[in-house]
């Protein structure tokens, strides 16, 4: 598997040269098969209307935060400033946290997309408590609603934990996050909540 996507990453960087290639009076050959992969890798690296969707996120948010610590007690609040932008001609929005938590400076750093091949979204989260990352994919409705399942690993049990997350637009500029996760007892808690308000 590993050397047939070594020789797709060839083939594909052999083809964005050809035009290179054609000015010098040659032109790169292609079978059916890599012809067909060619097109497969184009497809999956094509704008589309998620991608569409994704663009309008960009912009600086304010943020309001909840953390439950103990699903029994009331949340520690916060705030921060999220700075969203495009990359990968986009493909990938880019957000930059910065606030507090618990009275100490957090610094957050997420990034997420839409995958042609899985027909899902992903998202990625590290920050400034953390040296792991949280991994998670889903899908949105067409009211921008959406619905992730993320992994991690927990600090306390040393092992993986896997969280639900929920996201929606309760208006153009306005999107609620929540994440939930299992509590002391296992059943699911909520435990964090984000309001970004866009500037």
């Amino acid at each position: 598997m590993r050397i047939r996507t070594f020789v797709s990453i060839g083939l594909f960087a052999a083809v964005l040269a050809a035009p290179a290639f054609a000015q010098e009076g040659e032109s790169p050959q292609m079978t059916p098969e890599q012809q067909a992969e060619m097109e497969a890798y184009m497809k999956a690296g094509a704008l589309g209307p998620q991608h569409d969707e994704m663009a309008r996120q960009v912009g600086t948010y304010d943020v309001a935060v909840k953390s439950w610590m103990d699903p029994a007690a009331p949340p520690i609040e916060s705030t921060g400033v999220a700075v969203r932008s495009l990359h990968m001609d986009g493909r990938v929005i880019h957000e930059d946290f910065q606030g507090d938590m618990m009275g100490t400076p957090f610094t957050g750093l997420g990034r997420s997309g839409y995958d042609n091949v899985s027909g899902k979204y992903w998202s990625t989260w590290t920050d400034n408590m953390s040296t792991g990352i949280m991994v998670s994919d889903g899908e949105c409705d067409d009211d921008r609603n959406c619905s992730y399942v993320g992994t991690y690993n927990d600090p306390i049990t040393g092992g993986p934990v896997t969280s639900r997350i929920v996201s929606k637009w309760t208006s153009p500029d306005e999107q609620t996050f929540a994440m939930f996760g299992p509590g002391p007892d296992g059943t699911e808690v909520k435990m964090m909540e984000m309001v970004y308000t866009r500037r």
